[in-house]
């Protein structure tokens, strides 16, 4: 999902930042070969998604850039399951998504916190979603919040966390040893 980031390096256009963390995650998530990548955006942003998206590759409208609408689209096209991911987390693994996807075997909802600056870095559940499943963004989203709506405390799992790029401070911990993230990478000097 096209998330809101409202800093980007020093001398490089928000934009151009915004674009190149975006298309890191874009490309990660359509060379994964047991899921199907679509982008998630809001109108104003369906620009950005046409610019990033491979040939192919489904664009949800999304009236708001929160969770149970990309999840409503989803259900709408077939999946019986689905992950809302952060566009704005160029480095992740491919094994974290794969991690925030093998426990809803047993458990309807799962969360991947977004490390130290808050948030999460993806939902994911069987579709449709759990009728108990608030909506939420995923900048003020928590595993404790998504559980306070649901039957029993466990019916939410949280996942191995991955951090977002919310600011100036998670630049040093990006990992150069990491695969990917070729566009981020280009921005910031090689």
């Amino acid at each position: 999902m096209l998330v809101p980031v409202p800093w980007s390096p020093p001398g490089v256009e928000l934009a151009a930042w915004r674009a190149a963390l975006a298309e890191d995650v874009v490309d990660l998530l359509a060379r994964l070969a047991q899921a199907e990548a679509a982008i998630a955006t809001t109108p104003e942003d369906r620009p950005l998604a046409e610019e990033i998206a491979w040939p192919g590759m489904r664009i949800y409208e999304v009236p708001r850039a929160t969770v149970l609408p990309v999840l409503a689209a989803a259900a709408a096209d077939g999946f019986d399951q689905a992950a809302v991911i952060a566009g704005d987390a160029p480095d992740v693994p491919g094994m974290i998504l794969g991690k925030l996807l093998r426990p809803l075997e047993s458990k309807a909802v799962a969360v991947a916190p977004g490390g130290p600056g808050g948030g999460v870095f993806g939902v994911a559940t069987s579709l449709p979603a759990p009728g108990w499943l608030a909506d939420h963004d995923l900048d003020g989203a928590t595993a404790q919040l998504l559980r306070r709506t649901a039957p029993a405390p466990g019916d939410v799992t949280s996942t191995p966390p991955w951090r977002r790029l919310r600011g100036p401070a998670d630049l040093a911990t990006l990992d150069v040893a990491l695969e990917g993230w070729d566009n981020t990478r280009a921005l910031l000097g090689g």
